[in-house]
């Protein structure tokens, strides 16, 4: 499994305390690269004022350190562009019904 994969699988354990869905599902994650030990990952949150702003930040880059082979992350929180619901995976929105 690739290093990317691992990170992803990390945090595809965190999920949105509003909905059941993990935030990887919910297309919140825009963009994760590795580069030897370190990764970049690019996230937004649903909204600006999102009550998580502070706390998911962090969940994610705690989720990505504790792939073995990585020991710094980089997280960018970027609000462009915008989140919206057609971000969403396929079962993301199943599972949410829309």
């Amino acid at each position: 499994m690739e290093v990317k994969d691992k990170i992803i699988a990390e945090i595809k354990k965190i999920y949105d305390p509003e909905l059941p869905v993990n935030i990887y599902e919910l297309g919140l994650i825009y963009d994760i690269q590795v580069d030897k030990k370190k990764a970049k990952i690019k996230m937004t949150l649903t909204t600006p004022n999102c009550p998580v702003a502070e706390s998911l930040p962090k969940e994610v880059k705690d989720g990505a350190m504790q792939v073995e082979e990585i020991e710094e992350v980089d997280l960018e929180l970027v609000w462009d562009p915008p989140w919206t619901k057609d971000m969403m995976s396929e079962s993301a929105k199943l599972e949410l019904n829309l």
